[in-house]
């Protein structure tokens, strides 16, 4: 477990990607949602764009919704229909608050432009905080712009979390780490929450290729690699959590990685010996 900044919550280190129930049926979501509580994970992320997700997670919260974080996002920009998405995403979840709501894929100045702008989709946010129906509001983000940009989104606005890519390819970049290292610096000085994606990425994945999992990107699968990234990353003590695979099929392995983690600096070497290892900003399908 570690503390979710100034909230103060004890979110396990691994968070449920819930993008991995996006296109599941209820059995097949009831049994990962089961392997991940049995795993110790205490910490739920979904969205209102990852397709059936939150309808899955739904009959769950009569179950467990006081025993868990529970997050969700809205990818909308303006006001209004940032409000009717959040309060659809109640709906969906069968719960009446969520205990962070943010603002989803923000990864350039422009998104963020519209998101925190006169009538924005943090206007709607805010007010569900207000009324009760969200804890807090974060923000997340992708693309290689993602982590300067969330540096600017916390001078613009006091999130309380913010969801990241952090990977040792990505680490590499110069340019990429500066940023990186800057927003750490912010949250730090602001305790707001830092959580990382993209742990597990190895790659775009390569045309012409059949995409074997539910990912947009291709992810290793194999543990000695999954145990590799998940140990590098959260050697990084900033790191609060980071979110499982958007496939059901990588859940055990992340968990197993997580209980069996490896000096990062081992971590490096065996992800350094791949040489299909980049960025997966470099082509992302969105």
């Amino acid at each position: 477990m570690r503390r979710l900044g100034r909230l103060g919550h004890q979110s396990s280190v691994l968070i449920y990607g819930a993008a991995a129930l996006s296109d599941v049926t209820q059995d097949v979501a009831d049994a990962s949602v089961q392997e991940a509580l049995d795993g110790g994970i205490n910490h739920f992320d979904v969205a209102a764009s990852y397709g059936d997700a939150e309808l899955r997670l739904g009959p769950w919260m009569p179950q467990i919704r006081d025993r868990i974080f529970l997050a969700t996002k809205t990818g909308q920009r303006d006001r209004e229909s940032a409000w009717r998405e959040i309060n659809a995403s109640l709906e969906r979840l069968q719960t009446d608050t969520v205990d962070l709501l943010q603002l989803h894929a923000i990864g350039d100045l422009a998104e963020l432009d519209l998101a925190t702008g006169p009538d924005g989709a943090l206007e709607a946010a805010v007010r569900a905080m207000d009324e009760g129906l969200v804890g807090a509001v974060g923000v997340t983000g992708h693309g290689s712009e993602a982590a300067q940009t969330h540096l600017e989104a916390l001078r613009r606005y006091p999130f309380a979390t913010v969801l990241t890519p952090l990977n040792p390819v990505l680490w590499r970049d110069d340019t990429y780490r500066a940023a990186y290292e800057a927003l750490v610096e912010e949250t730090r000085r602001q305790d707001a929450g830092l959580m990382t994606i993209k742990t597990v990425s190895r790659r775009n994945w390569p045309q012409d290729t059949e995409q074997s999992y539910a990912t947009w990107y291709e992810p290793y699968d194999d543990q000695a690699r999954i145990t590799a990234a998940v140990s590098w990353v959260l050697a990084h003590e900033e790191v609060s959590g980071i979110p499982t695979a958007g496939d059901v099929r990588l859940l055990g392995m992340l968990l197993a990685a997580e209980r069996d983690r490896i000096d990062p600096a081992e971590a490096e070497r065996q992800l350094a010996g791949d040489d299909a290892y980049s960025s997966p900003f470099i082509a992302m399908p969105f």
